[in-house]
């Protein structure tokens, strides 16, 4: 039967009208997004008459959700860099050199003296000075031996160590330095990802490529340089032991040590001890804040396990000075006037309002654990992106009217109320896209293509049912009815096994490929809704108010 409750025809047209509404803001795309952008900025705290102007620019009770243009349509840049993993041995090994130290020296009756030697970077030489206590001290030290936190070093120790008469050589073994390689390039994308995504940056593409390299996308950043630029600050925070005061850099600093010279000081240097007291890795939180003096500060905050190492050196050293080192220059060297439990602190200097923004921002990210060399660098221009959208606005255009020619040729005006379906469907899928925040790329425009082509095999299904029933010399109604109600089970079919490898797609696929199964999927399910309830209802609405005896499909 024909009869469609209203509740439903109801329904189904504020679907419809949510849909499209969702999908206009696209239409207006430069000045919506400038609107998103100036409201974004005066939630910040910032604003003027230029900004406010910016805003209004278009009505606030309106939707305001855009398509995310990709790389390949918005321009951008396009970097691949390589972590250098080795650089994370070097950074073990002058931590492990106090525990080591430590260890030895509760065998002191036994080995003697200990001194750490010049090594290579990823080797730590100790010196004991009673060479018959070596089998101790080779035991004392692979005691310090931790078994390798991965599956497959699942049985094997971290640390490898031998003897040569005094001199005893600590290095990794093999499965820790497969550990370390994986975890520092999970660190790095990590951190790469959290730095981006605090500057704001739309819809970036951060992936791991191989063992040891990055594919980093970003739509809309200016050149490559600026990306490089927010990805390459170092940000490394430490406090350290400061062991004295050095004239120049070229002083032996003593083993263990290292000279380091003050930021806002010229000529001015610290000797402190290379292994820190505690790292910007235990760092939770970092704020832009101002000191008793209201001058610009960053206050920060340790979690528990700095916190207590924080504080247990800070008891047994009241009195000294210790070093706030940020990426290898002194910021600040204040005397420890008492104990700093708690786990909180302010970092004080010579900072502007901006610059102090700056640092809680980078310190926030964390910083690199490696250095990355960056391998391949691209810029997109936006005149490249716009080709392409021209391009894809063309097939588009193109698609639409063969199919639309195609469907009235064949079906009359049954095509023509397919046809308009056809356009509410691209609407709802620009809507959907537009809902969820999901990037276009030039893949996801092949995949509404393709889905121009398929979202009238619905149609088609149902129109030659209906064909076949009107053979049987049934009724306009009945044939009508029957057609939809045999066509079901076949469009259900059909868009259901290209939904699943939409869904697989989407899983296991990465970039391009998630773009074409977003557009596809999304696709899927408006053009099976408007195929089964928007035509239908086109044509329902049709035949009640003209009651043809007879019809041609």
């Amino acid at each position: 039967m024909l009869n469609i409750p209203l509740w439903r025809k109801v329904l189904v047209w504020l679907i419809v009208a949510a849909g499209l509404l969702l999908a206009l803001p696209n239409l207006f795309y430069s000045r919506v997004e400038m609107s998103n952008d100036a409201e974004a900025v005066i939630a910040s705290g910032e604003s003027n008459d230029e900004l406010m102007a910016a805003a209004g620019q278009w009505p606030s009770w309106l939707p305001d959700g855009l398509v995310n243009l990709g790389l390949d349509l918005r321009g951008g840049a396009h970097l691949v860099a390589r972590v250098e993993v080795a650089d994370v041995y070097e950074s073990r090994m002058d931590s492990l050199w106090p525990e080591v130290r430590d260890a030895l020296a509760a065998e002191r009756d036994t080995i003697g003296f200990v001194t750490r030697e010049e090594s290579a970077p990823d080797q730590l030489v100790v010196r004991i000075s009673e060479a018959d206590g070596a089998s101790r001290a080779l035991e004392v030290v692979r005691g310090l031996a931790r078994p390798v936190a991965s599956i497959s070093g699942a049985g094997q120790m971290d640390i490898a160590v031998s003897a040569d008469g005094p001199v005893l050589t600590i290095g990794l073994t093999e499965a820790e330095r497969v550990a370390m390689d994986d975890r520092t390039v999970r660190q790095s994308l990590e951190i790469v990802r959290r730095r981006i995504d605090e500057v704001g940056t739309r819809e970036p593409s951060i992936q791991r490529q191989g063992d040891q390299r990055i594919l980093i996308q970003v739509p809309g950043v200016g050149s490559a340089q600026e990306l490089k630029d927010i990805i390459g600050t170092t940000a490394q925070l430490t406090f350290s032991a400061v062991v004295g005061t050095a004239s120049s850099a070229d002083e032996n600093p003593g083993a263990g040590n290292e000279i380091v010279p003050f930021r806002d000081e010229p000529g001015r240097f610290l000797v402190i001890e290379t292994a820190p007291v505690v790292s910007g890795e235990d760092l939770v939180d970092a704020q832009p804040t101002f000191d008793q003096n209201n001058r610009p500060a960053v206050s920060f905050r340790f979690d528990p396990t700095g916190a207590r190492r924080f504080g247990d050196y800070t008891s047994e050293h009241v009195g000294e000075p210790f070093a706030i080192i940020l990426d290898d220059e002194v910021i600040s060297a204040p005397n420890i006037n008492e104990p700093i439990r708690g786990g909180s602190g302010i970092i004080t200097g010579n900072f502007t309002v901006e610059s102090s923004t700056d640092l809680a921002v980078l310190l926030r990210a964390g910083a690199l654990p490696a250095e990355l060399t960056f391998l391949e660098e691209r810029t997109i221009g936006p005149e490249l992106g716009q080709d392409s959208i021209d391009a894809g606005t063309i097939a588009c255009i193109v698609a639409f009217a063969g199919v639309m020619i195609f469907m009235v040729l064949s079906y009359g005006l049954f095509g023509l109320f397919a046809d308009i379906a056809l356009l509410v469907n691209v609407g709802l899928i620009f809507g959907l896209l537009s809902m969820i925040g999901a990037t276009l790329t030039l893949p996801g425009i092949a995949g509404i293509v393709l889905t121009i082509g398929m979202a009238v095999d619905a149609n088609v299904l149902v129109f030659e049912r209906i064909r076949e029933e009107l053979k049987t010399a049934r009724g306009p109604s009945r044939a009508i009815s029957l057609g939809y109600e045999k066509a079901l089970s076949a469009i259900i079919d059909a868009n259901i096994t290209t939904f699943i490898t939409a869904v697989i797609l989407f899983a296991i696929g990465s970039g391009p490929v998630r773009g074409f199964a977003i557009t596809l999927g999304l696709g899927i399910l408006t053009s099976v809704f408007t195929a089964i309830f928007v035509t239908r209802i086109l044509i329902v609405t049709w035949f009640d108010r003209r009651r043809p005896k007879t019809i041609e499909v």
